[in-house]
């Protein structure tokens, strides 16, 4: 009988069993997601106008970053001094102007991915874009809640006028997704895997996608939940295809979706993949498909780094007078109107 060395005996032994205890092993390795995790940058979804390419090296990221508007003021907060002027009632930074650099932190620079700098999440339309539609059958625009934010100026009939951010229903900025993307300020997240579920908690509010992972994509759509359900984040199912983790969601709340900057109708679908591009980073990819609102299919990318910081609670309602107070001061306005 012809004697192997030692070191091929136990490979093949090592082979044989793994195969055995798990035919699936050697061919699919799952993504380990868990963990802290922060996706601050300064990229927004699309591309500004003075930036011309995807792709920029650390000096150029640097010059783009420094004129990147956060909460609508073009270039920051302030003017240098860390102190903001008091703007006029109505103005057009009445409301972005109660932060300063002290209470924000949406990253210092452009978002790195795979080691580039990226002008936009959008990748695909090249010129990073959404390619929206003009279909005024399905109107998602935001300007009231745009306005009412940097003005004050909006309704204030009731409670329900108030945006679902004012009202520490879900988190601005679309933090939870699906199409997770960084903000102002509260932009990490705990990623939580067993055999069965995802968790991800959302640091912002208190935001948390509990997603079903199943064997495949058909056993996964098949477990579906009824049309008639329509909950916050959509109803997202999910499976793995070999080292990338894939989320399909649909059917999302429809107030959700009017205050979106990700829309879909009940015709479409938002395909989420994760993966681990290296210890500290998960590369994150979604997909959104919609003929009602968009002209093609658009894909845009980010990263997760693993966070310096813990996740903190988020007390959205605790000792928060604004919606009682603007209420209120509506209320006066009316009386002294009819007076």
């Amino acid at each position: 009988m012809l004697s192997l060395p030692k070191f091929t005996r136990r490979c093949g032994i090592l082979f044989c069993l793994v195969s055995v205890a798990n035919p699936t092993a050697l061919a699919q390795e799952r993504p380990d997601l868990e963990g802290i995790w922060t996706n601050a940058s300064l990229t927004n979804l699309q591309r500004p106008s003075y930036a011309d390419s995807l792709i920029v090296d650390a000096q150029e990221a640097q010059i783009i970053a420094a004129r990147t508007p956060i909460g609508g003021i073009e270039g920051g907060f302030d003017e240098g001094d860390g102190v903001n002027n008091i703007p006029e009632a109505g103005a057009d930074d009445f409301g972005s102007r109660a932060y300063n650099n002290f209470w924000v932190d949406p990253g210092a620079n452009l978002a790195l991915v795979k080691g580039e700098f990226r002008t936009s999440y959008i990748v695909d339309p090249p010129n990073g874009l959404v390619p929206r539609l003009q279909n005024p059958q399905y109107d998602f625009e935001r300007a009231n809640f745009g306005n009412r934010y940097t003005t004050g100026i909006a309704d204030y009939s009731g409670p329900e006028a108030f945006p679902n951010a004012e009202r520490c229903l879900l988190g601005f900025g679309n933090k939870a997704g699906p199409g997770m993307m960084g903000a102002l300020y509260n932009n990490v997240y705990q990623f939580v895997q067993t055999e069965d579920y995802v968790m991800i908690l959302v640091e912002m509010v208190h935001d948390t996608r509990i997603i079903p992972i199943f064997d495949s994509p058909e056993e996964a759509r098949d477990n579906r939940r009824p049309d008639i359900h329509e909950p916050w984040f959509g109803d997202s199912v999910g499976w793995y295809e070999g080292d990338e983790l894939v989320i399909e969601t649909v059917n999302i709340h429809p107030q959700q979706m009017s205050q979106s900057s990700i829309p879909i109708t009940k015709a479409g679908s938002i395909t989420e993949r994760f993966s681990r591009y290296a210890d500290n980073e998960i590369f994150y990819q979604f997909t959104v498909e919609d003929n009602n609102i968009y002209s093609q299919a658009w894909t845009a990318e980010l990263s997760f780094y693993a966070s310096p910081e813990p996740w903190y609670e988020y007390a959205c309602h605790e000792g928060n007078y604004s919606m009682p107070g603007s209420l209120a001061g509506a209320r006066r306005l009316e009386m002294e109107e009819a007076d």
